[in-house]
């Protein structure tokens, strides 16, 4: 810029001094004029270029800023998704932990219910055992003892129990009755249920309206013989009847009818001792 001032000033000094300048030192005087020019051309080219670099540098600049920034942002996302998963995991862990004693009551209990399951089933078994010892080969003949779902049945038949058309205990009956109220004695912890069955042939008695007052009358008969003569104890024995609407055979034969009528002495734990065993109930889930 100071060069291009320069230069109307260089002009009237060679038109006043003309005379006194010679022809070379003019020629050098424009040679060094017009180096001066390229010279301020080249700077100036220079100096846009480098405007051009400083912007494009500080464009770079405030992206590496905003990269910075940006990072610094997820940094502090990242931290503080951390912070959260363990203190997530903290409370997992102490979910996890509260599970497994859970998990562990629970096994214990079932391991209790199994074990008491296999002490009533051998105890069943022992009663089976030795109520079918005690029974002679003719008196099996009549009574049936099986073990079904953790409960002893004995099934007695009609003809041998009772009187014929009859609810009264018959005299041959009394000896069986007699080793099964043994039985009944010996275990003591157990609940008896006495229960009269028929077959479906309509009853024709005086004072017996259907199957279900003789099937009725019929196990009131056994619990009444149990409690007088054989001093079984009354609160362990309940009667019921079921009529013919508890077959175990088809009554479309005389076999399947003589089967159905039928007397069932069916031998329990006590309801309440057993809940006393079992204890407290399964931990609840949460």
């Amino acid at each position: 810029m100071k060069i291009k001032l320069l230069l109307p000033v260089i002009l009237l000094v060679l038109a006043v001094t003309q005379g006194c300048v010679s022809n070379k030192k003019y020629a050098e005087l424009q040679t060094s004029y017009n180096n001066s020019l390229d010279t301020n051309r080249n700077l100036k080219q220079s100096w846009q270029v480098t405007q051009q670099e400083l912007a494009g540098s500080r464009g770079q600049v405030q992206s590496l800023q905003d990269q910075i920034a940006s990072a610094k942002q997820n940094a502090l996302a990242l931290q503080d998704a951390l912070n959260k998963c363990l203190a997530g995991n903290n409370q997992g862990g102490a979910n996890i932990a509260k599970l497994a004693d859970q998990i562990n009551a629970s096994d214990k209990y079932i391991q209790h219910l199994v074990d008491l399951k296999n002490k009533s089933d051998s105890l069943n078994q022992i009663l089976t055992t030795n109520l079918t010892r005690s029974l002679s080969p003719d008196e099996m003949k009549d009574v049936d003892v099986k073990v079904l779902k953790g409960v002893v049945y004995i099934s007695l038949s009609d003809n041998m129990l009772y009187k014929s058309g009859s609810y009264q205990i018959s005299d041959k009956a009394g000896a069986t009755l007699s080793k099964i109220a043994k039985i009944i004695n010996d275990y003591s912890t157990y609940d008896v249920l006495i229960e009269g069955n028929t077959d479906n042939v309509p009853i024709s008695q005086v004072n017996i309206r259907n199957n279900w007052d003789l099937s009725a009358l019929r196990a009131s008969s056994v619990v009444q013989a149990l409690q007088t003569t054989y001093n079984v104890d009354p609160k362990r024995l309940t009667a019921g009847g079921r009529g013919e609407f508890n077959p175990v055979a088809d009554n479309g034969t005389d076999s399947g009818k003589s089967q159905n009528r039928r007397t069932e002495i069916i031998i329990t734990p006590k309801l309440d001792q057993f809940m006393t065993l079992i204890g407290q109930p399964q931990p609840a889930h949460q």
